[in-house]
């Protein structure tokens, strides 16, 4: 069995035909599903989806794009969508240099308030970094009792061994199978029990799928490049990857 630990099934194409996109997840062993919400909006979506079924659990937090957007009480209205039982993370939160679509200052502010919930809460993060080695871990640090995973990690080995050490996951996603990736060498230090694997649909469809819109049964090709890279079997990235979910986000 595998579990898609970040998927974005709000999303329109993916909503809109939900029952088959599901369908064709079940046929590539593809049996649970983590809807990431990246504002406030689209994680009560989210959590519509979760509640119309059990193999669907949710997250609730803002996206460091959508940072500058966030309303006086945005804080409230996480803490009252964590009170459903199937919201089991914050998240997507984190910092995004890359395109800076909000200010820094306030990505790390808002990043801090969301981590400041997941520890009073005891529940783990979700999180985006893109060229924010750095202050991610810097603000990380600042917390030591939160875990959670990095989501579509894209860094270095450098920065995947401070997170290790941190007691964070590391997950990845389709841009594995790219042909500039440069992952492979990080892929083979991450200890087994520490591995997730996602597709972050609709984005970042894998080989041979790249540009086409993403969907969760694609994890499977996730999971084989992974098994490939790290030279083990299908089957036990499979195993690790379903239990290390069950693990972090204590899935049933």
């Amino acid at each position: 069995m595998l579990t898609d630990t970040h998927c974005h099934l709000f999303y329109d194409n993916l909503k809109n035909d939900l029952e088959n996109v599901l369908s064709r997840a079940n046929e590539m062993n593809v049996t649970r599903f983590i809807c990431v919400g990246t504002n406030i909006k689209d994680s009560k979506e989210s959590l519509s989806i979760s509640e119309d079924n059990q193999n669907i659990f949710s997250s609730v937090g803002v996206h460091p794009h959508d940072s500058k957007d966030i309303e006086e009480g945005y804080i409230e209205e996480i803490y009252e969508l964590m009170e459903f039982e199937s919201m089991i993370a914050i998240g997507e939160i984190g910092l995004d240099y890359f395109r800076n679509i909000s200010d820094p200052e306030i990505q790390k502010k808002v990043f801090r308030q969301q981590i400041e919930v997941a520890q009073d809460l005891n529940r783990p993060i979700i999180f985006h970094n893109r060229d924010a080695d750095s202050d991610i871990i810097e603000i990380l640090s600042d917390y030591p009792e939160v875990i959670g995973v990095a989501h579509c990690f894209s860094s270095t080995i450098e920065t995947a061994n401070s997170l290790l050490e941190m007691g964070y996951y590391i997950s990845f996603s389709g841009n594995i199978t790219f042909k500039n990736s440069h992952l492979s060498d990080v892929i083979k230090t991450i200890p087994m029990d520490r591995i997730l694997v996602e597709t972050d649909s609709p984005y970042l469809s894998p080989e041979p799928h790249r540009g086409k819109t993403n969907e969760p049964s694609r994890v499977r090709i996730v999971a084989e490049k992974l098994a490939e890279i790290k030279n083990v079997s299908f089957e036990d990235i499979a195993k690790y990857t379903h239990e290390n979910a069950s693990e972090l986000f204590q899935l049933p």
